[in-house]
């Protein structure tokens, strides 16, 4: 009887919300969610309860509800955001300093992966893996001639540490295909792009994002530099777009005295933060000189502006980006995050960081750069004119700085929009010249390697062959990218060489040889150089 009795009043209940359901299905739109909508989030989920219950198709309820959440965020300033759980992934791996996997730097030659470097004592270079080496099949799938996406090798090649994973291997002068099986490990991320001593007592450090090792990684290179001399530093973060606040404060913390104001934050909602020195710095002593341009953001503005207001370095190059809004991470639990924007950064002398915008206008914001171009000021310091109130006092030598969006630099090197000519930039585009210097390493690897086995050899001897000029010139006439004139070409072949010379060099030894070479050609780090000599 009570099982009978039991299953008598649960037929009774769905009865009831089915006859519930019914009526509501039969009542006008506007008298279905009514109850308690009188706040702007109660209407909001009651909007959402009523397209899943009553809308006529299928809805996928959770993309729904992360489109309500990014138009939420639209409406506010441009870096307010909602990442995946799988973005949220991706931003860990490159600010943490480490991801799990197999241990290459690769590049994609006509279809196939072709490993360029395996990291130092990684998974792979301790299998017998080389440089040049083909991989065709990550276990029994092929990778090579199937015009796989790099994102998908990369899922591929990726995974948790311990695991193992079996590839295929053409190598040059073997006709059999080589197997190796690899056990991912964690393998580091680097963010410090460049050491070495680009002149006598003249160190170079160029950091291109700010994550969690950058400040150990920083540190490893200023102790390298002074062991070869270096008495002052050229800071290099050209292109840095920012990361980990952190990371900029334990570094601009080396060269302050203890007490000195590095940045501090401010919001609506969020109270003053203020970030001083705590004193003890390795590099309180030297010159320092801070290199910017249009891409240098966030955290690289924050270096930047506490060692310009406090008169520790000169700022040389163009305008930064203009980043300065302090973003709260607020995650769920499926792995997704929300970054809200929560205060502003100033400067120590009380420059907001932060360029204007427009809530809402994300298209107007992003046109910024574009905007600076067309009117000059990327070229011409001149173009650019200040308020009155934008003018602001450092604070040791009260000179004249500016406000009103991103860190002015103290020596303004205009972008020289003839250096690379319009044909340099479609070969560059289209991917010829890189097609061209991996084939060329891939040919002549051994030999290069025998004929320059220090850099030292190679920067002072290596010419670019004409035959590489001229495989470049014939690939490019294939797809009909042709120069102006005969001007146009001559005007391209120096950059262009200068160019193929550091790729080579990157390819053999590393990042800081291939800026090494650029850096020859390079307006912003040559006019560092003349400051320093005089």
């Amino acid at each position: 009887m009570r099982k009978k009795k039991s299953y008598s009043r649960k037929r009774i209940v769905r009865y009831t919300l089915f006859l519930i359901l019914t009526t509501m299905a039969f009542l006008p739109a506007n008298a279905q969610f009514q109850m308690g909508a009188k706040k702007p989030m109660e209407k909001l989920r009651n909007a959402e309860q009523a397209i899943y219950h009553l809308y006529v198709d299928t809805v996928n309820e959770s993309k729904m509800v992360e489109e309500a959440i990014r138009g939420m965020l639209k409406s506010l300033d441009p870096h307010s955001t909602y990442s995946t759980p799988k973005e949220v992934k991706s931003m860990s791996e490159s600010l943490n300093g480490n991801f799990e996997g197999v241990g290459i730097q690769f590049n994609m030659l006509e279809d196939t992966l072709m490993v360029i470097q395996t990291v130092l004592n990684g998974p792979s270079e301790k299998v017998g893996i080389l440089a040049g080496d083909r991989i065709v099949n990550v276990n029994d799938t092929a990778i090579a001639g199937v015009k796989m996406s790099r994102e998908d090798i990369m899922k591929r090649l990726r995974g948790k540490k311990g695991t193992k994973v079996r590839l295929g291997v053409k190598r040059q002068g073997i006709k059999e295909l080589l197997e190796f099986v690899v056990t991912r490990d964690k393998i580091p991320v680097k963010t410090v792009d460049a050491v070495y001593m680009i002149q006598p007592r003249v160190g170079y450090i160029r950091i291109g994002s700010f994550g969690a090792t950058t400040y150990r990684e920083f540190m490893e290179g200023i102790s390298l530099l002074k062991e070869q001399g270096m008495e002052d530093l050229i800071i290099d973060l050209q292109e840095n777009g920012g990361g980990y606040l952190q990371s900029a404060v334990q570094i601009t913390n080396e060269f302050l005295q203890r007490g000195d104001m590095i940045v501090y934050t401010e919001g609506r909602r969020v109270s003053r933060q203020e970030y001083r020195a705590r004193g003890g710095g390795k590099l309180l002593n030297g010159k320092v000189i801070v290199l910017i341009n249009e891409y240098s953001a966030s955290a690289a503005e924050i270096l930047t502006g506490a060692l310009q207001d406090q008169d520790r370095g000169i700022v040389v190059g163009r305008r930064s980006f203009g980043k300065g809004l302090v973003q709260r991470p607020i995650e769920f639990d499926d792995g997704s995050m929300i970054r809200l924007t929560i205060a502003h950064y100033y400067t120590p002398t009380g420059r907001c960081i932060q360029k204007p915008y427009k809530k809402g206008d994300l298209k107007d914001y992003e046109m910024d750069i574009e905007k600076r171009y067309k009117h000059g000021e990327l070229t011409n310091p001149d173009s650019i004119h200040f308020a009155d109130s934008l003018k602001y006092y450092t604070l040791r030598e009260h000179r004249t700085v500016y406000g009103g969006g991103g860190i002015m630099p103290d020596h303004f090197v205009p972008l020289d929009t003839t250096k690379y000519t319009r044909f340099h930039r479609q070969l560059t585009a289209k991917n010829i010249v890189i097609n061209a210097s991996l084939k060329y390493i891939d040919k002549h690897r051994k030999e290069l390697k025998k004929k320059y086995p220090e850099f030292s050899d190679f920067i002072g001897r290596y010419e670019v062959p004409q035959s590489q000029i001229d495989d470049i010139l014939a690939e490019a006439k294939k797809q009909k990218i042709v120069p102006k004139d005969d001007e146009e070409l001559q005007r391209t072949l120096p950059y262009l060489r200068n160019q193929l010379k550091a790729l080579v060099a990157r390819d053999l030894w590393d990042m800081s040889e291939y800026f090494r070479i650029t850096n020859e050609t390079s307006d912003i780090v040559q006019k560092a150089l003349k400051l320093l000599e005089n």
